[in-house]
């Protein structure tokens, strides 16, 4: 399999890595290319921004959870047909596990999926110094695969003679730059940027992005350093399992409040007989008929806690359902709901759905965040073996469970989480089903065997 691709990377995060990925998103979409994006790392919302510029639904790709070569499996399956795929770094190139490994880096995956990186040098404030910054990021790995250079915030007239001094004296390819452009910034909040709906002005800064990259970046030569990456061949088989062959209708809480989903976690469950029946815990009173299983995923309930709480009717028939015995995964914001009370931004507490007994609040920082791995524990009423997760949370609980152990990597740190039972698994760590397929499985089959149905 032919697949065209590029990683785009960065000495850090804040050099504009996703302005930079949804510029050049949008000019391939303006040339009419069939293009596919990708987000290396566990992040939700950077893809959110992917999406809206091509249209269809970006994937995660994560060394950490998926390996080698299930993560090529993945490249290949959701990059067929297209003309060309963009994937987008995380951190720094070379930032990885517990911040002193290049284990699940942008740099691995580069490597395990031998994509031809492209590095966003961030020049505020440097000229000279920008040779040796480069020069290190190219030497520190034997094969760093960075095969081109752009260079941001960097003014016009000073391009040029950077542009020579950089190819003069390393062996890299300058595609181009990016001046500061004032009018094309993306706002962050406590968990990343704010979501693509809220930048009411969003299409406008992308065309003036693209507009601005097709004069100062060499957009045909980052399309011929994509199309020198290795075909990709079929190492491994589809690793998933059987598909189940009824239909099971199983709710799904999307809306303002609950937004944060692997799309490869959505297809995995539709591929193997799962009809997914969105419904929102704000705007509905109650559950979609015919369930048999609930999943209540992250997001941002803390901005909605009155909305939530005054919903009143969803609160009960979401509780009479789960303490029923209807199969649930919820995981971080939909765990946070599930509580008997949970507090705002502001520090407000509020009723919440009453399944686990206990409450949430704020803290001042972030909280358990980064990988994990859980152990030791079972997913409803089986045993599936260790499993690789994320936590980034600013919130915490005196109910987080005790039914798995988290462990760091290379870290002796861990500790318990996750409430478990026969048809409940909730807690703070986001699952990433293709990390062990068991767990969707697992679920899949206890809403066809036990799910309660809901009408």
């Amino acid at each position: 399999m032919k697949l065209p691709r590029i990683l785009i990377t960065a000495a850090a995060s804040g050099s504009g890595k996703t302005l930079c990925t949804c510029g050049l998103l949008q000019v391939l979409k303006n040339r009419g290319l069939e293009t596919v994006s990708f987000k290396c790392g566990p992040d939700y919302i950077d893809p959110m921004f992917h999406t809206k510029v091509i249209g269809t639904r970006s994937r995660n790709l994560d060394t950490f959870f998926t390996g080698r070569d299930v993560t090529r499996y993945l490249l290949r399956k959701n990059g067929a047909g297209a003309d060309v795929a963009v994937i987008e770094g995380v951190m720094g190139y070379y930032d990885g596990l517990a911040g002193i490994s290049a284990e699940a880096s942008a740099w691995e995956l580069a490597d395990v999926t031998d994509t031809p990186a492209v590095l966003l040098v961030n020049c505020r404030g440097m000229s000279v110094s920008i040779v040796p910054m480069i020069k290190g990021f190219l030497e520190y790995k034997e094969n760093s695969h960075i095969r081109g250079v752009i260079l941001n915030r960097i003014s016009p007239m000073l391009y040029p003679r950077v542009k020579a001094m950089v190819e003069e004296q390393l062996p890299v390819k300058v595609c181009g730059y990016l001046p500061e452009l004032k009018d094309c910034l993306l706002e962050s909040r406590h968990l990343g940027l704010v979501l693509p709906e809220e930048i009411h002005d969003l299409q406008r800064q992308l065309e003036t992005l693209a507009a601005a990259m097709e004069k100062s970046v060499d957009i045909d030569g980052l399309l011929e350093l994509a199309r020198t990456a290795e075909d990709m061949t079929e190492e491994t088989e589809n690793p998933c399992g059987e598909a189940i062959s009824e239909p099971l209708h199983i709710g799904v809480a999307m809306d303002e409040a609950f937004c944060f989903f692997y799309e490869d976690n959505l297809d995995y469950l539709r591929e193997h007989g799962a009809c997914l029946v969105p419904f929102s815990p704000i705007h509905d009173t109650r559950l979609p008929e015919g369930i048999c299983g609930l999943i209540l995923n992250g997001g941002y309930p803390e901005l909605y806690a009155r909305e939530l709480s005054e919903n009143t009717a969803m609160r009960r028939v979401l509780r009479e359902a789960i303490l029923g015995g209807i199969p649930t995964t919820a995981e971080c914001g939909g765990f946070m709901y599930l509580h008997q009370t949970m507090e705002d931004m502001d520090g407000r507490a509020w009723p919440m759905a009453g399944v686990i007994p206990g409450k949430v609040w704020k803290t001042p920082r972030l909280t358990r965040f980064g990988y994990v791995t859980l152990r030791g524990g079972t997913a409803f009423g089986k045993e599936v073996g260790s499993l690789p997760a994320h936590e980034f949370h600013y919130f915490d609980s005196d109910a987080c469970g005790g039914g798995w152990k988290a462990e760091k990597p290379l870290s002796s740190r861990g500790w318990d989480c996750i409430h478990s039972t026969d048809t409940l698994f909730a807690g703070f760590p986001h699952i990433y089903y293709y990390a062990n397929i068991k767990f969707a499985d697992t679920f899949l089959d206890k809403c066809r065997k036990k799910g309660q149905v809901i009408t």
